[in-house]
């Protein structure tokens, strides 16, 4: 069963940065497709940076580009997510999702949520300004 635990939300002020991670268990094959989503209050569900684990290939939304990196650990089974310059408009509650079935990292449809099929209980990140 794979599993997914975030950690590092917490609360900034503007321009601050703060770094969310993703611990990966049950999960030690093919490589996978893992993303970072937010959803902030009256707000859907946003995909916000994905990485394949096969090749370190990486997608961003527009809102982040810039501002936010996505990496993994030499194991593989951390995922991270450096975020800079925060806005209060990234306040959101964020979640590491898996997709287990990408087969290759191709982002040309962006971050589709219900592609991922394992989800994290989220991290909240509030930035005021």
């Amino acid at each position: 069963q794979v599993q997914l635990v975030e950690a590092g939300g917490g609360s900034v002020q503007a321009g601050g940065s703060l770094r969310l991670s993703c611990a990966v268990f049950g999960y030690t094959y093919d490589d996978y497709c893992l993303g970072w989503f937010r959803q902030g209050p009256g707000k859907e569900r946003e995909g916000v940076a994905g990485l394949y684990t096969g090749g370190g290939s990486t997608y961003y939304a527009d809102s982040v580009k810039g501002r936010f990196t996505i990496s993994q650990d030499n194991t593989k089974n951390t995922l991270y997510l450096q975020m800079n310059s925060l806005k209060p408009e990234d306040t959101a509650m964020y979640y590491c999702a898996a997709d287990l079935l990408c087969g290759g990292g191709s982002w040309a449809a962006g971050l589709v949520d219900t592609h991922f099929g394992y989800w994290g209980q989220g991290t909240q990140v509030t930035v005021s300004s």
